[in-house]
């Protein structure tokens, strides 16, 4: 049988000391926001997409490097993680992990959007029910974003 790959994005999103995650109404986790990339949108375009959507917030995307222009090609905003994940039998996602910073805690998610959504503190990371890899990236996200 023929397994079909997507790509998505998922962004860890933080503002000061906390990560934004929401609560997946079928998986029943606790995840960052992230959806599938659509037909001609670059990744990066993707990951805000999906926090002003699911969230209706701006985010400024971490940079792991500085970035370099010139005439012919540019460099995209390069994912932290690339993750392979078995969605079912036939399905699997390529997802590109991003980090971002959010401005405010304040949320504004669209309509037919989870409502479900919370920040966490570094410690109550640690305590929730989320997929390993949630958390690790959580934790990361918050000492490489977070408010020293």
């Amino acid at each position: 049988m023929e397994i079909t790959r997507h790509f998505t994005v998922t962004t860890t999103i933080v503002h000061k000391n906390k990560v934004l995650l929401h609560f997946h109404k079928s998986l029943k986790k606790w995840l960052p926001i992230g959806g599938h990339i659509d037909r001609d949108e670059l990744p990066e375009e993707a990951a805000i997409r999906e926090a002003k959507e699911e969230a209706g917030i701006d985010i400024e995307l971490h940079r792991s490097r500085k970035i370099f222009i010139d005439r012919e090609a540019r460099d995209l905003i390069l994912p932290l993680h690339i993750m392979l994940q078995d969605i079912n039998q036939f399905h699997q996602h390529i997802d590109l992990g991003f980090y971002a910073n959010a401005k405010t805690f304040d949320l504004k998610p669209a309509k037919d959007e989870t409502e479900n959504l919370k920040w966490f503190s570094k410690e109550e990371i640690k305590k929730i029910d989320a997929p390993q890899n949630v958390k690790i990236r959580a934790l990361e996200a918050l000492r490489i974003l977070g408010e020293k």
